[in-house]
C-alpha cells in the first residue's frame, strides 16, 4: 500500500509509530495529485513546495516531541472559499482574480496549528453557488459530475490525492459531493465550526465541515476545527466533545428514525434500496427502528431559497453592479434574482425557519438520529440539466441533488453522508444520517458502526 493510500487515522498511527514520515506521506500525496490532476481537475491550485517545507518541519517537531495530535504531518487540501495567508482565495471566480488571502481563516489556523499540512486548493463551483462544480470530474466516472459546490474536495479525497478535505455546505456542499463519490462528507451544527476567513454564500445557512475517507477520520478533523470564535458572530461556545467514536459496533437503544415522507419520495429505486439495506443494518446492530414523520415538508425548499438568494445577493451586491461580467451566466442570474427578492419575502422566510425549527425538534424528540437518503440519485451524465421521475415529474438536477440536504441547513442540525453501496453502473450511494444540534458524537457513531460492519462501500475509484 503506498502513503496515499492510507486514511487518516492509519497515517496518523503510521507517523506516529515513526513507520512513515510526513515526508514520505506528503510527498506521496503530491505525487498522486500530479498524476490525476490532468483528467479530474480536483484542485484549483496545489502548494507542493509549501506543502514539503510543512512536512519537513513537521518530522523534525515529530522527531523532537512526538505529534501533537492526529492532524500532525498529514496532507490536506482546502475549498477555494477558505483564507489561507498568502495564497489565492479564486472562490472560483474571474472576480477574485488577483486575490491573496492576507491572513488564515480560523479552520486554516486550527489546522495548521494541529500540524497538518496544507498541500493546495481545491476547486468550488463560483463562489459555492451550484451543484455540480464544473471543470472537475467524478471520480469514478470522468463523463459524470462532481456534484458541488465542494466538489474538489470530495474528488480529491475519492481520488487519494489528499488524506482529507474541508468543504462548505449551505445546502448540502459537502455531502452531495461526498454522496456522489464514495466518501464520507460532515456538515456539523450550525455555529460549531466558526466560518471567519471563509468567503460567504449566505451568512445563516453557511457550514464548513471535512470531507473524509471515513467517518473515524471526520470526527478526528471536527476535534481539531471545533470551538467558540468570536470573529465570527454565529459561533456558539457550546462544551468541548471528544467526537472520536470508540471501537466497538453495538448500537443497543439507539432510536433510529425512518422517515415515512419527503426523504424517499422521487427517489432512484436503487439510492432507496441501498439506503434501506443501511437501515436494516443499523437495526441488526441493536438499533431500534422508529417511523418519523416529516413536518412541514411544503416549506423546506421555498425557506432555503427565501433566506439564501437574498442573502448571496446581499453580499455580492457591490461587484455584481461593478463587473456583471465577470460572473458566470449561472451564477448571475441567481445574484440579480435575490436582488429582486423583497424585505417582506426574507422576512417571512425567517419566520419560517423558526417554525421549522421547532417542529423538526419536536419530531426529533423521540429519536436519536434519522437516516435517510444523502441524495435522490447517484451522479449524472456531465451535462445533465433535468432528471425525470416514473411520475413523469421533470426536474432541474440542482433542485434533485439539494432536496435532502437542505432540511439540515435551514435547521441547523448535524448532517452525515457515508457511503452504502455502488449502483449497477458502479456509481456510489450515499446514507444520511440527521441528529440533534451539538450531538455529533452520537451521529458519528452510528456511521461508525455502521462503516465498521460492512464493505458496502465498494473499491476505490480507478486512478
Amino acid at each position: 500500500m503506498q502513503p496515499y493510500e492510507l486514511t487518516l487515522a492509519d497515517a496518523a498511527e503510521a507517523v506516529r509509530t515513526r513507520r512513515l514520515s510526513p515526508v514520505e506521506l506528503v510527498d506521496s500525496v503530491l505525487e498522486r495529485i500530479e498524476r490525476v490532476q490532468p483528467h479530474l481537475g480536483a484542485y484549483a491550485s496545489v502548494a507542493a513546495d509549501r506543502a514539503r517545507d510543512a512536512a519537513r518541519r513537521a518530522a523534525g517537531e515529530i522527531a523532537a516531541a512526538g505529534p501533537r495530535g492526529p492532524l500532525h504531518g498529514v496532507p490536506a487540501g482546502l475549498k477555494d472559499l477558505i483564507d489561507v495567508a498568502g495564497t489565492a482565495t479564486s472562490a472560483g471566480s474571474r472576480v477574485r482574480e488577483g486575490h491573496r488571502a492576507p491572513a488564515d481563516s480560523t479552520v486554516a489556523e486550527r489546522l495548521a496549528a494541529a500540524g497538518a499540512v496544507f498541500v493546495g486548493k481545491t476547486h468550488t463551483h463560483e463562489f459555492a453557488y451550484g451543484l455540480t462544480t464544473p471543470g472537475t470530474a467524478n471520480a469514478w466516472d470522468r463523463g459524470r459530475v462532481a456534484g458541488g459546490s465542494s466538489g474538489g474536495s470530495a474528488v480529491a479525497v475519492a481520488a487519494r490525492a489528499a488524506t482529507f478535505a474541508l468543504g462548505t455546505d449551505t445546502g448540502g456542499s459537502i455531502r452531495v459531493p461526498a454522496a456522489l463519490n464514495g466518501v464520507v462528507g460532515l456538515k456539523p451544527t450550525y455555529g460549531l465550526v466558526p466560518r471567519h476567513g471563509v468567503t460567504a454564500l449566505s451568512w445563516s445557512l453557511d457550514h464548513v465541515g471535512p470531507i473524509t475517507r471515513t467517518v473515524e477520520d471526520a470526527a478526528l478533523v471536527l476535534d481539531a476545527l471545533a470551538g467558540h470564535d468570536p470573529r465570527d458572530p454565529a459561533s456558539v461556545a457550546a462544551p468541548p466533545v471528544a467526537h472520536r467514536p470508540g471501537p466497538g459496533t453495538d448500537l443497543t437503544g439507539l432510536r433510529v428514525g425512518v422517515p415515512g415522507n419527503y426523504y424517499f419520495d422521487h427517489v432512484d429505486p436503487d439510492v432507496e434500496a441501498a439506503v434501506r439495506r443501511a437501515i436494516a443494518r443499523l437495526e441488526e446492530l441493536g438499533a431500534r427502528l422508529v417511523d418519523v414523520e416529516i413536518p412541514m415538508t411544503r416549506y423546506i425548499r421555498a425557506t432555503h431559497w427565501g433566506l439564501m438568494v437574498p442573502e448571496a445577493s446581499a453580499y455580492h451586491e457591490r461587484t455584481l453592479r461593478a463587473v456583471p461580467d465577470l460572473y458566470s451566466a449561472d451564477v448571475r442570474v441567481l445574484l440579480e434574482a435575490g436582488a429582486l427578492m423583497t424585505a417582506g419575502d426574507y422576512l417571512r422566510a425567517q419566520r419560517a425557519r423558526t417554525l421549522l425549527r421547532q417542529a423538526w425538534r419536536d419530531m426529533a424528540a423521540a429519536v436519536d438520529v434519522i437516516a435517510a437518503p444523502t441524495v435522490p440519485m447517484t451522479a449524472v451524465a456531465a451535462g445533465q440539466t433535468s432528471v425525470t421521475w416514473d411520475d413523469g415529474t421533470v426536474e432541474s438536477v440542482s433542485d434533485a441533488y439539494v432536496r435532502l440536504s437542505a432540511p439540515a441547513n435551514v435547521t441547523g442540525v448535524p448532517a452525515l453522508t457515508v457511503p452504502v453501496g455502488l449502483d449497477p453502473r458502479g456509481l456510489p450511494i450515499g446514507m444520511q444520517l440527521m441528529g440533534r444540534p451539538f450531538d455529533e458524537a452520537t451521529v458519528l457513531r452510528a456511521g461508525h458502526a455502521y462503516e465498521r460492519t460492512t464493505a458496502a462501500h465498494g473499491p476505490a475509484p480507478a486512478g
